[in-house]
């Protein structure tokens, strides 16, 4: 135990300290096992010994599926606004500027590229920029990468990741809701192929519009899709809810959800099923 105590400089011959560099092993939150980041890289951010899919960004989704060097990033200098002026434990102008310094393309990344030569009309949403809550600036991305499919005549791929409507805009956010359904609507019309790629988690105001409104949906394992959390359900309806509940097991199991894909499968499986819509 002294030997913990020792200051670190005394711990190795020669004051020449042995620390483990920041960032180098990531912990599975399913079964705890300890991953070599890099070998995380490898196996496309899932666990190699339960298959956990760790939350990624829109950049990771951009590399893994697109061809190289084919996606082209659009809309990027849409920002969001506060008409609202809102505040809770600090001003919701202060939350974006931070938000915004990590992640700034906001909680949705749009674009358009080819997949294994499929050329698509592309959105992912990203949970680390507040939630991947949707605001006015992710109905309006929505939206239009809706009319690059719609000018173009090519498929729209949806990468879902989010908490949900984003209460800092009130109702402001709730009507993106309508907005994006009623884009999706004129895709519909057109014939134009939707493909919605559900990942966890999928909540709330997303869910309960454009995330659900595929032509196809493909799940990742293990993801939560669903409107209210589990503990809300049960509250209100005072019921205990099955087991995996909300998962995309449930959800294939009960018609909600068309196919469960591997990460490692993802860019085979949606390009099979452009292929399909293209035939």
């Amino acid at each position: 135990m002294a030997w913990f105590l020792r200051p670190k400089e005394n711990r190795a011959k020669g004051n020449k300290t042995r620390e483990l560099p920041d960032g180098l092993w990531v912990k599975c939150d399913s079964c705890g096992e300890v991953i070599y980041k890099k070998q995380l890289e490898e196996t496309l951010y899932t666990c190699p010994a339960c298959d956990h899919h760790f939350r990624v960004s829109p950049t990771e989704y951009v590399e893994m599926l697109f061809d190289a060097g084919t996606f082209e990033e659009t809309n990027q200098n849409v920002r969001s606004a506060d008409p609202l002026e809102f505040e809770d434990t600090k001003p919701y102008v202060d939350r974006l500027e931070a938000a915004y310094k990590k992640q700034p393309s906001d909680a949705l990344t749009t674009g358009k590229g080819q997949v294994e030569g499929h050329a698509i009309s592309f959105a992912c949403m990203n949970f680390k920029f507040i939630g991947g809550s949707m605001g006015a600036v992710v109905g309006e991305k929505f939206a239009r990468a809706a009319d690059v499919s719609l000018e173009e005549n090519i498929p729209f791929v949806c990468v879902t990741a989010s908490g949900g409507a984003r209460m800092m805009e009130s109702a402001l956010s709730l009507m993106q809701m309508a907005k994006t359904s009623a884009k999706l609507a004129q895709l519909a019309e057109k014939g134009i192929p939707y493909v919605v790629i559900l990942t966890d988690p999928t909540t709330g105001g997303v869910t309960a519009s454009f995330a659900m409104l595929g032509d196809i949906h493909i799940a990742e394992p293990g993801a939560l899709i669903g409107f209210a959390g589990p503990r809300v359900i049960e509250q209100t309806i005072r019921r205990k809810l099955p087991q995996g509940f909300q998962r995309s097991e449930f959800l294939m199991d009960h018609g909600f959800v068309d196919m469960i894909v591997h990460r490692k499968d993802l860019k085979a499986k949606l390009a099979h099923v452009l292929s399909m819509f293209a035939s």
